[in-house]
């Protein structure tokens, strides 16, 4: 099987991810925190090992604020709901987000806007696919606490300009959340230098880890009840077990258990420090720069035939390992069968969870055929995929 789904998970996992995950299980599940045995604490640490190697990688300030979560769609709900569950009562806060959002941040967000617990503002993309800081300054408004945006959209790949944005946000003093679920591992993301106030990626993706692992970094301006410089501003999103603290009526007031309740994965934590442990071996712009050769490869293949049409920029320096196209006389989930049933490759067709970027682009409701190399893919598997697209419309 050729594998072009990398967008939605990576395969194969870095080297040393299975071995770190069944060593883990063999020698060293305990439940960190639980007890004060040895198993339990060294489960701990590990954990705390892992969330400071997460925390220099994206240069925040605390490795406590770097909380476990179970993917990027938990992260963004604890995001979203903490912040707009601490505003005031009475009080209808603004959020702005775009049309090119994955429905991790969409959903959320309407539901609340259903609710009438917020007002809220999509912005607009240009037709390359990109949107534009002074849009969403424009969008700001005395009410608006939050903006929630993709650094690079999982339909067209583009990345978004997230340092303007952030400085935006914290010239107006709003809370800035960015999802980089198609970034986190392959693209450089800073959160001082980019005033990101709350991070959210996966560890599935580009880190190389297994699924069911994400976090959430939890910046300083979003302070839980224990810290006096803004207290309650930000709201936590589950309560339950910790380990350090079982006396309390409420969700210790400390990071990282303020966001933490119940027992983490820790097996698949495991497995994701292995694949921290290879992203930080190879510089991130290698790493891109390979999967954006391979992006530029089939764009290259397929510009010029009418027969295809590809969202977003056609420079693939401006976008990560990802490319949406569509294909005349096929539907798109016609077009993922062939290749799967009668190729052996694996892509993902339709809508990508991110309905209004395809309304955007004009390939709703039967959305696009996405290919998202990944950093073990090669040139060889995309002149295959582009014989095998040749060979369906032919």
């Amino acid at each position: 099987m050729i594998y072009l789904d990398n967008a939605a998970t990576s395969f194969p996992k870095a080297p040393g991810v299975g071995e770190a995950t069944a060593a883990f299980i063999a020698n060293d599940a305990a439940n960190p925190g639980r007890a004060g045995h040895r198993m339990a604490v060294a489960a701990e640490q590990a954990l705390d090992a892992l969330r400071l190697k997460l925390t220099r990688l994206f240069n925040g300030a605390s490795h406590e604020r770097m909380v476990f979560t179970l993917n990027t769609t938990d992260a963004l709900n604890i995001a979203i709901k903490g912040v707009v569950g601490a505003q005031p009562a009475g009080v209808v806060p603004h959020v702005v987000t775009t049309v090119l959002e994955h429905n991790s941040v969409s959903r959320p967000l309407q539901a609340l806007a259903d609710q009438g617990a917020i007002t809220l503002t999509r912005v607009d993309c240009d037709d390359a696919g990109f949107v534009a800081p002074a849009d969403i300054g424009a969008a700001l408004t005395d009410a608006t606490v939050l903006v929630a945006m993709t650094h690079a959209s999982n339909v067209t790949g583009t990345i978004q300009d997230a340092a303007a944005v952030g400085t935006l946000c914290r010239d107006r003093d709003v809370l800035f959340l960015l999802d980089a679920a198609q970034t986190a591992g392959v693209v450089t993301v800073d959160i001082e230098a980019m005033k990101i106030d709350l991070l959210a990626f996966p560890g599935h993706k580009s880190l190389l880890g297994p699924t069911g692992t994400g976090a959430l970094y939890v910046g300083e301006r979003c302070p839980g009840p224990g810290d006096a410089a803004a207290a309650g501003r930000f709201a936590p999103f589950r309560e339950g077990g910790t380990g350090g603290d079982s006396s309390t009526p409420t969700q210790p007031a400390l990071f990282p258990y303020y966001l933490e309740g119940g027992t983490p994965n820790t097996v698949g934590l495991a497995g994701l420090a292995a694949g921290v442990d290879h992203v930080l071996a190879t510089p991130l712009a290698e790493v891109l720069a390979h999967e954006q050769a391979l992006c530029a490869r089939l764009i290259d293949a397929l510009s010029g035939d009418d027969r295809f049409r590809v969202l977003g920029t056609s420079d693939p320096a401006r976008r990560v390992g990802t490319v949406s196209f569509t294909v005349a006389g096929f539907d798109a989930p016609d077009v993922g069968s062939i290749l799967d049933d009668s190729f052996e490759i694996a892509v993902r067709p339709g809508l990508h969870c991110s309905p209004y970027a395809h309304q955007r682009f004009g390939t709703f409701p039967d959305g696009a055929v996405r290919v998202s190399p990944g950093a073990f893919s090669t040139a060889n598997e995309i002149d295959q995929l582009v014989d095998a697209l040749r060979a369906i419309v032919e």
